[in-house]
């Protein structure tokens, strides 16, 4: 299994990169959207980790161009806005999971799996 993880912040990147690793899960990291559509021309990842307040193009704008581009990758949003309209807005755009920052690892391995087994969660409110 393969994960994409995609946060502007570097230490954000490489806390989940080892998290997930330690997992033995395969992780790959990107610090921003564009860099990561980029990518897709090499490789599709199982699973997307993305954050959504991002410089240059969101997550909810990484989001809509995988379903432009007629991709299903599972995408598990994490942001520090743990407002209730924000987390229904990525789970109505298609996000498995919202996660609030700090991220409880618990949860987000949760997360990871239900994506990759195709289990989406059910929208708040």
């Amino acid at each position: 299994m393969k994960i994409a993880i995609v946060d502007d912040d570097v230490s954000v990147r490489n806390a989940l990169a080892r998290v997930l690793t330690a997992d033995e899960i395969e992780t790959s990291t990107f610090a921003s959207g564009a860099e990561f559509l980029d990518s897709l021309r090499e490789q599709i990842p199982d699973c997307l980790t993305l954050d959504l307040q991002m410089p240059g193009m969101s997550g909810l704008e990484v989001q809509q161009a995988l379903r432009d581009a007629g991709l299903s990758t599972p995408v598990i949003v994490i942001t520090g806005n743990d407002d209730s309209t924000v987390v229904k807005r990525t789970l109505d755009a298609g996000a498995i999971a919202c996660l609030v920052k700090p991220v409880d690892l618990g949860l987000l391995l949760d997360a990871v799996q239900r994506a990759v087994a195709g289990i989406r969660a059910k929208p708040v409110g």
